[in-house]
């Protein structure tokens, strides 16, 4: 192949399937007007939020202090306090968990 099929190439299959070059219908996705987008739902702290679910037993950090057990179990003596009702998470679910972030 020489330099001009290959740029022909090029033109009639990958540009064949971009009909719209102004990406102004398809690609992008907004949503309707009016909508409201932020403040919905649970705060990200909360203990059913985006960060405060990794701290249950069964999250990410929650679930790998299980593994460990002892004083990081949800029962141990470090692992108590990062409860909803312990000294750590309760302080989190009060201060942070009630705001929308």
């Amino acid at each position: 192949m020489d330099g001009d099929h290959s740029a022909k190439t090029f033109e009639q299959g990958a540009n064949s399937a971009m009909k719209d070059q102004e990406m102004t219908s398809g690609i992008h996705e907004s949503p309707a007007a009016g909508d409201k987008t932020q403040g919905t739902g649970t705060s990200m702290f909360s203990k059913d939020g985006a960060v405060g679910k990794m701290f249950n037993a069964d999250g990410a950090i929650g679930g790998t202090a299980q593994k460990v057990g002892g004083p990081f179990d949800k029962q141990g003596a470090v692992g108590q306090h990062f409860n909803a009702d312990g000294k750590i998470g309760g302080m989190v679910q009060e201060n942070l968990a009630d705001k929308k972030t």
